[in-house]
């Protein structure tokens, strides 16, 4: 079955929470073997592996898809334990680049790490900091700077090398422009 449609997926779902005896709400809170996606404008198998330190042979083989293409709305099952193991960090790692910012189009959406997206909260998603991870964002020319923590995966757009959210942003004052040149130092 190359491609789900979102009501197969739907119907699947269904069909696996009636046999486990438990209601969806209680299925995501619970600890379980996989994690579930639902498909986004834009997505390919390719970047949600990113996102979730998986591969693609992976993902496909949780959801027998013998091809790598993905419908808008149809849900994935992301097997847990295929995690990549984040590279190691060093304290005061220094770099410089372009960073991005995402806001209310997210907000309430769980991140990569599994927490829900606040705007509000000095957060960022880093395609390969370790969650947790805490990183000074400095605009050297403004004096400005700000400390996130990662809990996302991105951005997925060649050239940035961080995605910040709605707040951070706000605090060094780039949300106008979209995007800003900045240092990153890594704290911890």
């Amino acid at each position: 079955m190359p491609v789900l449609s979102a009501r197969t997926a739907g119907l699947s779902l269904f069909a696996a929470f009636a046999l486990a005896g438990c209601a969806p709400g209680i299925y995501e809170n619970a600890p379980s073997a996989t994690h579930l996606y639902v498909v986004r404008s834009g997505d390919t198998l390719y970047r949600i592996s990113k996102q979730f330190g998986t591969t693609v042979a992976a993902i496909q083989a949780a959801n027998h898809l013998s091809s790598t293409l993905i419908q808008v709305g149809a849900t994935l099952m992301i097997p847990a334990g295929t995690k990549v193991a984040a590279p190691p960090v060093n304290s005061g790692e220094v770099s410089f680049g372009y960073v991005s910012w995402y806001g209310t189009k997210f907000e309430g959406r769980r991140t990569a790490s599994g927490e829900v997206y606040n705007m509000n909260v000095f957060t960022a998603a880093s395609p390969t900091l370790p969650f947790g991870t805490l990183v000074r964002v400095s605009r050297p020319k403004l004096g400005l700077s700000v400390v996130v923590r990662i809990n996302d995966r991105g951005p997925f757009v060649k050239g940035r090398i961080l995605d910040l959210s709605y707040a951070a942003a706000k605090a060094i004052e780039m949300v106008k422009h979209g995007t800003a040149w900045v240092r990153i130092e890594v704290l911890n």
